[in-house]
């Protein structure tokens, strides 16, 4: 029996879920775009009291970029001071499990006016996430305005090793600036 610590911080919700096997023993979650960085130990430490965890389970966007260092740093951080293994999944992929329809459109919010888009047939993701104006995004059933659903986080295969950022971050070195 598996206990994980499931994050995603890859929306404006941060989602942190304490899964053993199929079975959710702890939710919790705090919206607001730019509260992850509290949110997420205050969610961690009321989630973890009475667990002991073997791994944890991290959602690697795409998102913006500030939202995904908050949730892959605490989840590397956490995963190394206890000597378990940490594993990254899509975030999309997760928000898609919730959808019964065959052939549909997982949008998120990438602000500036855009989303973060994949498109799915039968459960399955075709190519990879992208980032587009929504006018641009067609040919499918839009699902937008939902989160990863956290069991499928974890029931997910989860190899994924670097953020899925799909554009640059707006913070620029001094050096870089023009």
């Amino acid at each position: 029996m598996t206990i994980s610590l499931a994050i995603d911080t890859s929306t404006s919700r941060t989602c942190v879920a304490i899964i053993e096997d199929d079975k959710v023993l702890w939710n919790g979650h705090r919206d607001g775009a730019t509260e992850h960085g509290p949110a997420l130990p205050s969610l961690v430490q009321e989630g973890i009291r009475a667990f002991s965890i073997d791994e944890v389970i991290v959602g690697m966007g795409p998102g913006p970029f500030t939202g995904l260092r908050v949730g892959i740093a605490f989840a590397e951080s956490f995963a190394l001071a206890r000597g378990i293994t940490v594993r990254g999944v899509c975030s999309l992929d997760a928000i898609a499990a919730q959808v019964k329809e065959s052939d549909f459109i997982i949008t998120v919010d990438a602000r500036r006016k855009e989303v973060y888009w994949a498109r799915y047939v039968d459960g399955v993701r075709l190519g990879e996430p992208a980032v587009n104006f929504p006018a641009v995004v067609t040919g499918a059933t839009i699902y937008a305005d939902l989160f990863p659903d956290m069991k499928a986080l974890v029931a997910l295969p989860g190899n994924i090793t670097e953020p899925i950022y799909l554009r640059r971050p707006d913070a620029v070195a001094t050096a870089d600036r023009s």
